[in-house]
């Protein structure tokens, strides 16, 4: 089934950055789409779009999740809700980051899948795609954000043999450092993240959205297992960034 053979899709994370693109580009695509996420404010501005019915929810809520969730007929869900920080050594985590970090990356998206797949699998079709990062495939630093990204990675490989015989597709879409508030966030405000951009061009939300919605609209016979999505400057890994000399 390629997009066209949808109707309902979910997007969570979707008041900003990767999550607020993709629900852009499947409304355009003539899907009802649903955008959850903790901002309200954020949401009302995606409504105006139209093909767009907004939730304010937390995805840290477990019974608000499973009570909308599981009441939708639900052909599509891209979980893209995030949090965590990257910058700060391990040692000098504050147990509510690390608490908020592993109860959204990794319970969110747990129990996101779980409330959707029951009807998913009644219906004999369905797409579950799962954001990561290059934190969760690489060792880079970054403990606990990297450990809830490489979670939603092996669940996402473990999905698929799970649900086998199904129907349902599983894809992970995994980016590296992307133009988004992620880090302005994480590093206390922009002028603070500046540097993470600066001497290199970065990839874009949409960028990534758009990787999305191809992985989402190929034949029902292809399964995009991973995508690994980075800039073109920034090596394999997510490491280091090697700027191009323009001539």
């Amino acid at each position: 089934m390629a997009l066209r053979d949808y109707s309902v899709a979910v997007v969570t994370g979707a008041s900003s950055g990767i999550g607020a693109a993709t629900v852009h580009m499947l409304a355009k695509r003539g899907l009802e789409v649903h955008a959850v996420a903790r901002r309200k404010g954020r949401l009302d501005a995606l409504a105006a779009a139209g093909n767009v019915i907004t939730h304010a929810i937390d995805m840290r809520a477990r019974d608000a999740v499973y009570d909308l969730l599981g009441g939708l007929e639900v052909d599509i869900l891209v979980n893209s809700a995030g949090l965590g920080s990257t910058d700060v050594p391990f040692h000098e985590l504050e147990p509510d980051n690390i608490d908020a970090t592993l109860q959204t990356n990794v319970l969110g998206v747990v129990h996101a899948v779980r409330a959707v797949t029951p009807g998913m699998v009644v219906r004999r079709r369905g797409h579950i795609v799962n954001i990561g990062s290059i934190f969760g495939l690489h060792a880079i630093g970054t403990s606990v954000y990297g450990a809830s990204k490489g979670a939603v990675h092996l669940l996402s490989q473990d999905l698929r043999h799970d649900l086998k015989g199904t129907g349902i597709r599983v894809s992970e879409i995994s980016p590296g450092r992307t133009a988004t508030e992620f880090h302005a966030v994480t590093m206390g405000g922009k002028e603070a993240a500046a540097p993470m951009y600066e001497g290199f061009e970065v990839i874009t939300s949409d960028d990534v959205a758009a990787a999305i919605v191809w992985a989402l609209d190929q034949p029902w016979r292809v399964n995009v297992s991973l995508i690994e999505l980075t800039a073109t400057e920034q090596i394999p890994g997510g490491v280091g960034i090697h700027p191009v000399e323009v001539p």
